[in-house]
């Protein structure tokens, strides 16, 4: 697929921006096709790692429907979005990745991605912990990974101009 090239390109973010907002990140939004091709967009936690990202969700519904019918799929973090009312603006830094989203079938996978986003919300809790909340929700549970195929980074121009002059 050919991504179109972003239209106020330089307010674009490097890939590796892109990356490390995706690291900090805590939540985003994923969109699919949903129902009768209209689009389905649903806020959900995620972990990223290795140009992949994770996801959790119940193991029906509207999201796995859409996904089952077409793999593509958005997904949006919002890294930044201070509204500054006297200048009529946001300053605003955000990402959106392009991927294909799998449904990950194999225990051994489920268990790996569920540890991962289980280290990220709860970095102090034991293994025994984690082991034993992975093991009572795997029956009900679904792991879904996106490779990310594309993947773009912007700021407002305030955001920009900013780092331009060496300040954040």
């Amino acid at each position: 697929m050919n991504f179109r090239p972003m239209r106020r390109f330089r307010q674009q973010l490097s890939q590796e921006e892109c990356r490390r907002i995706l690291e900090r990140g805590t939540s985003g939004v994923l969109a699919v096709a949903g129902d009768e091709g209209w689009p389905y967009a649903v806020p959900l936690s995620y972990v990223y790692r290795e140009g992949k990202l994770i996801f959790h969700c119940a193991t029906a519904g509207h999201k796995l429907d859409g996904l089952r019918r077409d793999g593509r799929a958005s997904f949006c973090v919002i890294d930044q979005d201070q509204v500054v009312p006297q200048e009529y603006t946001t300053y605003y830094r955000s990402v959106i990745a392009f991927g294909c989203v799998r449904i990950l079938e194999a225990p051994e996978d489920i268990r790996a991605g569920a540890e991962a986003l289980g280290r990220r919300y709860h970095p102090s809790g034991t293994q025994e912990d984690l082991s034993g909340e992975i093991q009572g929700a795997m029956g009900r549970m679904c792991i879904l990974e996106m490779e990310i195929s594309h993947m773009t980074g912007k700021e407002g121009r305030e955001l920009m101009e900013r780092r331009n002059r060496g300040e954040r």
